[in-house]
């Protein structure tokens, strides 16, 4: 197979009406899924096949359409290939029928193989950051990355039951699964010269004896989107090859509850927003505690600026000084770091969730915003966010050294200068996040930051523990 287009996947937002081509032959870009059949000795079978047709066509209202190939060697080998189309998927059946018309056995194997240049075309998209190579399942690794590097330097060679090849590049994966009740050797070969990389299963030998016929198992190619529900119907761990990283448990689950909230809004950008409030209570109890903490840390200030007065540039004694009254005060100065902390993981966890989810290619969301998985293209929301960083932080305390205090309030200029290059779908998560956190930190620091409304409720508190033990 030298060429496929996905139909459904356009090349670009400017290119709309031409399809992404995927498997291709051209000069720059050779991609192709082989497959065919060796000798025993090794050897090549370079067969020439006739069709019945010149061209098929898979009608809506058919269940499958199988395409026979037609070939006989001059010793009376007999072969048909057969590959077998489903509507509505990305999966192709490849089998082999073969009838030995001649008087000698013959013996071999069949082979299924990936086989591509080593750079990633340019229709592949920004894929800077995301996995581009070939894997390989195996039960005893579900999903073993096999990088082009690593091919010239150690090929694999290894005998498996029950797994896959592939390759990989970013929102789409072609794959060779054979029967999972064979035992299949997987190889790898690299041409580094003319950058050709290669990944392929070879089947257990078999023979035809003269007047026999057998037929080998099915070998299915998946060559589409990596979407998870096709993945998982094709072959286990096959849906490993979307690649969330080390926080995938995580990643599934925000994308999970992304998909469920899409399919009442219809919108990934909103999906996105609401994620993000639901991301909030979750965390709510624990975000209220670490304000609770940082409304307690800047009702401090005062006390803390007397400290700096009296001990001047004595450190050591400023610093017993300082953590002697957060002791007296019951304040922890390391409460109020809690929510970041917390929201690190679900950032890197989302992060790659809008990189890897080919759902979210071109997806739109209001206005400007034509493709969430790209850089805002006119850098406004990562303004926005740099401003919501800088609002935070002013209602946020300072903190007691100066130096730290100053390198504080350069991070939103940093971050916003980070962000620029990020997905959009990314930067409005962050927007979203601290506008939320502004409003519950604002709520919390006019509650406990006033010395005399703190101390009314942490009585009040204390009278109700009180109460609740009588």
């Amino acid at each position: 197979l030298v060429k496929s287009q996905l139909l459904a996947y356009p090349l670009s937002l400017e290119n709309k009406n031409i399809p992404f081509t995927l498997l291709d032959n051209s000069e720059n870009a050779i991609y192709e899924a082989q497959s065919g059949l060796l000798t025993s000795d090794g050897k090549k079978l370079n067969p020439i096949y006739h069709s019945a047709k010149t061209s098929y066509v898979l009608n809506s209202d058919e269940k499958q359409l199988a395409v026979d190939l037609n070939w006989q060697s001059p010793e009376g080998l007999h072969v048909t290939k057969t590959y077998i189309f489903t509507p509505n998927s990305y999966k192709i059946d490849v089998s082999y029928k073969m009838t030995n018309n001649g008087n000698t056995t013959w013996s071999g194997h069949a082979y299924s193989q990936l086989i591509r240049t080593g750079t990633p075309p340019e229709s592949a998209g920004d894929s800077h950051y995301t996995y581009f190579g070939a894997a390989i399942s195996a039960p005893d690794k579900h999903y073993n990355k096999i990088k082009f590097s690593s091919m010239l330097k150690e090929p694999v060679s290894q005998n498996v039951t029950g797994g896959w090849v592939a390759m990989i590049q970013h929102y789409f994966v072609t794959a060779w699964v054979p029967n999972k009740d064979s035992q299949e050797h997987f190889y790898s070969k690299a041409n580094k010269a003319n950058d050709l990389y290669t990944v392929g299963t070879l089947s257990p030998k078999f023979t035809v004896a003269p007047g026999q016929t057998i037929s080998t198992s099915n070998m299915v190619l998946y060559s589409g989107p990596a979407i998870a529900k096709n993945l998982e119907a094709v072959a286990p761990n096959l849906r490993l090859t979307i690649d969330y990283g080390w926080l995938w448990f995580i990643s599934n689950i925000i994308f999970w509850l992304m998909q469920k909230i899409y399919s009442f809004v219809g919108n990934w950008g909103w999906s996105i927003v609401l994620v993000t409030v639901v991301i909030k209570a979750v965390f709510y109890k624990l975000s209220a505690k670490s304000y609770k903490s940082m409304a307690a840390m800047k009702r401090l200030q005062p006390k803390i600026a007397i400290l700096k007065d009296r001990f001047g540039s004595d450190k050591q004694q400023l610093s017993k000084a300082t953590m002697e009254l957060y002791r007296k005060e019951k304040v922890n100065p390391l409460g109020g770091c809690l929510p970041i902390l917390v929201q690190i993981p679900v950032f890197i966890a989302l992060y790659w969730v809008i990189v890897e989810s080919v759902q979210l290619r071109q997806a739109p969301f209001i206005f400007w915003i034509h493709d969430l998985s790209l850089k805002d293209p006119f850098y406004v929301l990562p303004v926005i966010m740099g401003l919501t960083m800088f609002v935070q932080q002013k209602i946020s305390p300072p903190p007691p050294d100066p130096v730290q205090a100053k390198v504080m309030l350069l991070l939103p200029v940093v971050f916003t200068v980070f962000f620029l290059q990020f997905p959009a779908g990314l930067v409005l998560y962050w927007i979203v996040n601290n506008s939320i956190s502004i409003s519950q930190q604002w709520f919390m620091m006019r509650k406990y930051g006033d010395m005399k409304n703190f101390r009314k409720i942490e009585k009040e508190k204390k009278n109700k523990e009180k109460n609740k033990k009588t």
